[in-house]
């Protein structure tokens, strides 16, 4: 290697643009050392590492042109493009590596499965596997991690949880891999089970607990963890704040939520509009919709999600009014709407009687934001003319709707039929679609009522009777109340909801004695 070519190698580690590496790259092609494995190596780490469009391109065209290529290389182009979302041509790398001849290690392997989980492939994956046991790589730590991932990803947890009981050194990775694969699968008490006896936690593990309970429904459960996490003196991230400020707003656990807002505010943390709408979400849904707003203003993106949680938080608290305003808002900036924010706007014109608002926005979703119909946008639709007396247009919406009607669009309009005292219509309403299957209990609590409403109590008995049959039972009530930071959940008819009573009036009669104490004793 002559002097020239030295210097350049030597260049190559001060290069800081792709510009320099080209100028470099010339010097090496001259000189004939640009297949060079350390200087290929260097020209398409540099390229390939950069994570842009181009450069990964460049580094590609070297590569496919570089006469031998060592295991080093092969790994950093496959890694390269499983970072770059481009997984199938990382694993057709691959393919190509083993059709060469080249010996893949446990680099490799780490690479290809990282490619095959992304693309949810198991076929891949169980090839990638077979290949690492016949070549001795199956016991290193990223393969294991990287093969439970992988199993874990395409559901077959049965294999993943094999692998996992025989790895030799599992890490805190390993063991949230298979926590988060239980959890994705719904089998919750076997996650919760499992993610008890790890031995390390860290902030990704408790994430992935708070927000599988949130998933399935199970918040209380979810601010328990996450209560668990700042006993073991582990700092949330972003995922895990995310999960139980939605579990908050759920349960209207205020307290709560505004405590890790102010530790959001603590720690320097940007409302994104992930956590920025999770904040609003949980505002909004305790009531606080001044407050919603506020934060709302400080967010500097503000996506579909972000506008939909504030205009729902209006509606569902009696501003229907600014919930319609902040859908013209969301126009003029630009930001379409989605199905579910169609919800919260027609739900929003249905309780203030906006029938032609209501009417505008329902005819606009196809025409004008793509967005086709559902049956609950029909369900609102029903709600809206229902309320406001227009019954036969309502009856009109149900009877022509390109899907049968569910239960819900049905109740709409039984319930406008018992408010307007139509009993004909509820009857024929409920005689044409009976055997749909509608036998949601809601439906006949609504035509009971209407019998009520008559006096006709033999048709109120029969319809009781007919709901024994089939077995159609009323959902029970549920309450919740946060006492000192606690959320306590009560369901009508048990002892719970006896104990909610007792903490009611334990409460009144706390500020009837704070009441004596401060305002009699002025008096005296």
């Amino acid at each position: 290697m002559n002097r020239a070519s030295k210097r350049a190698l030597s260049l190559l580690d001060q290069c800081l643009t792709m510009a320099h590496i080209k100028q470099v790259q010339s010097h090496l092609a001259v000189s004939g050392t640009l297949f060079d494995p350390y200087a290929a190596a260097k020209v398409i780490s540099f390229c390939a590492l950069s994570h842009n469009p181009h450069h990964l391109r460049h580094a590609y065209h070297l590569f496919r042109f570089m006469p031998t290529r060592t295991t080093y290389i092969w790994n950093l182009m496959i890694r390269t493009f499983t970072d770059s979302n481009d997984p199938t041509q990382a694993l057709s790398l691959y393919t190509n590596m083993l059709r060469t001849g080249s010996s893949p290690d446990n680099y490799t392997f780490s690479f290809a499965l990282r490619a095959s989980a992304a693309l949810s492939s198991l076929y891949f994956g169980v090839m990638i596997h077979t290949h690492a046991i016949r070549l001795g790589w199956e016991s290193y730590d990223f393969v294991q991690n990287g093969l439970v991932h992988l199993y874990v990803t395409c559901e077959s947890m049965d294999s993943a949880r094999k692998l996992f009981d025989m790895c030799f050194c599992k890490d805190v990775v390993t063991w949230t891999a298979l926590v988060n694969g239980y959890v994705k699968c719904g089998q919750i008490v076997t996650a919760r089970h499992l993610f008890d006896e790890m031995p390390e936690k860290n902030a990704v593990s408790w994430s992935t607990m708070i927000n599988g309970f949130v998933h399935l429904g199970m918040f209380r459960e979810a601010l328990e963890v996450f209560a668990d996490m700042q006993a073991a003196g582990v700092s949330p991230n972003r995922a895990g704040i995310v999960g139980a400020l939605t579990a908050c707003g759920y349960v209207g656990a205020l307290d709560q939520g505004r405590w890790i807002h102010a530790y959001v505010k603590r720690k320097g943390m940007r409302l994104d509009v992930v956590l920025g709408t999770a904040v609003v979400d949980m505002y909004a849904k305790c009531g606080c919709v001044e407050t919603s707003c506020a934060v709302f203003d400080e967010m500097r993106e503000r996506d579909v999600f972000a506008f939909t949680s504030l205009i729902s938080g209006f509606a569902n608290n009696g501003e229907c009014v600014n919930a319609v305003s902040l859908f013209k808002r969301m126009e003029d900036e630009g930001v379409a709407p989605n199905e579910v924010t169609f919800v919260c706007v027609l739900s929003a014109c249905s309780r203030v009687g906006m029938v032609d608002e209501g009417l505008k926005v329902f005819r606009s979703m196809k025409s004008r934001f793509g967005v086709e119909p559902g049956v609950q946008h029909y369900g609102c639709l029903v709600d809206l003319l229902g309320r406001a007396g227009m019954l036969e247009e309502a009856k009109k919406v149900v009877t022509k709707m390109p899907m049968g009607p569910d239960s819900y669009v049905l109740g709409a309009l039984l319930n406008a039929c018992r408010v307007h005292g139509d009993l004909d219509l509820g009857k024929e309403m409920v005689e044409r679609f009976t055997g749909q299957r509608l036998d949601h209990s809601g439906v006949h609590v609504l035509l009971s009522n209407i019998y009520a409403s008559e006096n006709q109590w033999d048709d109120v008995t029969l319809l009781r009777k007919g709901m024994e049959e089939k077995r159609v039972r009323k959902v029970p009530g549920c309450s919740l109340i946060e006492v000192n930071g606690e959320v306590y959940e009560c369901t009508a008819g048990d002892r719970s909801h006896m104990l909610m009573q007792e903490i009611m009036l334990l409460s009144f009669a706390t500020l009837k004695h704070l009441k004596s104490f401060w305002f009699d004793g002025d008096d005296k």
